[in-house]
């Protein structure tokens, strides 16, 4: 069965990651419209789809290198981009300067979240599952932010700034020296 084939480039580990990264665009798109709930939802169906892939792809001896870099970029899509997009334009901006400075903080967030996931893929093998993660994972880095939109929206937390200056600590934590036990 093609779907079980290992070398196929559509097998059925890296359909879910293809299912992961429409979500992901879907998402933007939504995000566009100022439709955050829809886009929230399917981040979270992102999320189950990237748990989904590697246990196929473990199970059915799926996990080749092309998994690997595809697993990559739908995680930056769903899980660096996507969250970001979501958060900055949730954001009441008082100023240009504001909005300026927030938006420089967000591409430091997404540029922290691609090196985060090159670094790791320099360190990993396909197939392989290490005890720990080196940084917090993006994710976890994904669900970081939603917890500030929640906390942003219901008011818990309501400066932007200070929004901004807890989106510059979690890109800081992608990249460092924190160690999380893999699931």
């Amino acid at each position: 069965m093609k779907l079980l084939e290992r070398e196929n480039r559509y097998n059925l580990a890296n359909l879910i990651t293809f299912a992961n990264i429409s979500c992901g665009v879907l998402a933007l798109y939504f995000i566009g419209k100022g439709e955050f709930f829809t886009a929230i939802i399917l981040a979270w169906i992102a999320g189950a789809l990237d748990i989904a892939d590697g246990k196929v792809a473990r199970k059915f001896g799926l996990s080749t290198e092309f998994g690997v870099q595809l697993d990559s970029f739908a995680d930056f899509l769903s899980f660096v981009v996507m969250p970001s997009f979501l958060l900055f334009y949730a954001l009441q901006k008082d100023s240009p300067f504001q909005e300026a400075v927030l938006g420089a903080i967000f591409l430091f967030y997404i540029i922290s979240g691609l090196r985060r996931l090159v670094e790791f893929n320099l360190k990993v093998d396909a197939g392989s599952v290490a005890k720990y993660f080196e940084g917090v994972p993006t994710p976890l880095g994904a669900i970081l932010q939603w917890v500030l939109y929640l906390l942003y929206t219901y008011g818990v937390i309501g400066n932007a700034w200070i929004i901004g200056l807890l989106v510059l600590l979690i890109a800081w934590s992608l990249n460092s020296k924190i160690r999380i036990p893999h699931p």
